[in-house]
């Protein structure tokens, strides 16, 4: 085990770290660097860490996540960019978060939007899926029931974008001035506690509706206190959301300490709700990489396991931010392969273990329109872009779809 690292913040402040530290710092890269190959189009094995091939792990970049990205390209931007109608379609989607149950609804109802919104058509679309053994919601945090008056628990939902709605929350939103008002803001509706809330701030906020810095708030959900929890001894007194801006800012320097390159999302560097999430993940893998450091669940396993598909994922990001992702092509690829096999000859023995790409460039021109729609949206993860389930939820397990409460 590693000597104690400890971290001299401004004003005297001492964070003392655990070897999880280290490892929240490579597990971001290797992460990182998985879905770089992915995107460049290597073949698998795309690392050669036993935990990260062979469990579920969603991407360092929230908005690279399977979830994320359908939202981004095919709920916020494609339809009418009215304020009105971009943050009913970006909360309808988020309220099950999943895709299926969007996609069951547009089949079903054709271009979704609050013009033509009817509860009882939209309600029923919900309510035959559920007959027919369909899941509703994602299992990937639970998403508590609003008193609304309905023993359905869908229902309850679809009376809550209402009232946001009558409530006048897009133009509200608009005008809160900050990523912190806008949380206040959404906080304030029935059933979204903190987690949700900031959640839907980050959602809302990819959009033309809001134009936030991610680096100005963060909310650390429970996943993301549980590997603070790991990483830290002693956090001299500061809050899991200052240890995350801590994370954040001396993210460069963390990196270069450990000897490592980390490929950012094409110039984009790491947010504070890519430092939240990172921790959450951490936590997972953790219980396999240090088994004798527990942290506040008391899990001790990786529930979901990861069986690689080699299947494209076309990435498209908010315009707003100029990330242009650039796509495959024989240069880049040999780069890539390249510069992983040099990393992966040379690895150090230990519970990291991956190849260190690089030649990843960045550009400050972004895509004018969203790319075709995809038509395999099934869940990969470690290697691809799907939610591994639930690091950062409000509840404390895992739940399916139901009539009822979750």
């Amino acid at each position: 085990m590693r000597a104690a690292y400890e971290i001299h913040l401004p004003g005297g402040r001492v964070l003392k770290t655990t070897p999880v530290f280290d490892t929240y710092w490579r597990f971001a890269s290797e992460r990182q660097e998985i879905f770089m190959r992915r995107v460049l189009g290597r073949t698998p094995p795309w690392t050669e860490d036993p935990i990260l091939s062979g469990h579920r792990f969603t991407n360092t970049y929230r908005a690279s996540d399977r979830v994320s990205q359908y939202l981004i390209r095919h709920v916020i931007y494609e339809g009418s960019q009215k304020p009105e109608e971009v943050f009913f379609r970006t909360i309808l989607f988020k309220l099950f978060n999943r895709i299926g149950t969007w996609e069951s609804l547009s089949t079903t109802l054709g271009a979704l939007g609050w013009r033509d919104y009817s509860f009882d058509t939209y309600a029923k679309v919900l309510d035959g899926m559920l007959d027919k053994g369909e899941r509703v919601y994602s299992a990937a945090y639970i998403m508590p029931s609003p008193t609304f008056g309905s023993p359905r628990k869908h229902r309850n939902h679809l009376r809550l974008i209402e009232h946001m709605m009558a409530d006048g929350a897009p133009r509200k939103l608009a005008k809160s001035g900050s990523l912190r008002g806008a949380f206040d803001l959404l906080r304030g509706y029935p059933s979204l506690g903190d987690f949700l809330a900031f959640q839907f701030a980050i959602d809302i906020n990819y959009s033309e509706l809001t134009d936030f810095s991610e680096m100005e708030f963060v909310v650390a959900g429970p996943g993301a206190r549980d590997g603070i929890s790991k990483c830290f001894t002693d956090m001299a007194g500061l809050s899991e959301a200052e240890i995350i801006q801590v994370m954040a800012e001396r993210a460069g320097e963390e990196f270069g300490r450990l000897g490592m390159k980390f490929l950012s999302l094409w110039g984009r560097s790491l947010q504070l709700i890519d430092c939240q999430n990172v921790f959450c993940e951490v936590s997972k893998y953790a219980r396999v990489a240090h088994p004798e450091i527990a942290g506040e669940s008391g899990r001790t396993r990786i529930k979901q396991k990861y069986t690689p598909r080699p299947v494209p994922i076309p990435q498209w990001y908010p315009p707003k931010w100029g990330v242009q992702p650039q796509s495959p092509n024989i240069s880049m690829h040999r780069t890539v392969l390249r510069a992983a096999s040099t990393a992966e000859r040379s690895i150090a023995s230990g519970a990291f273990a991956g190849g260190k790409p690089d030649g990843i460039t960045s550009s400050d021109s972004a895509p004018s329109a969203p790319p075709a729609r995809s038509t395999d949206h099934r869940a990969t993860s470690a290697s691809g872009t799907a939610p591994a389930a639930p690091c950062a939820r409000p509840g404390t397990r895992r739940s399916r779809s139901s009539p009822g409460p979750r």
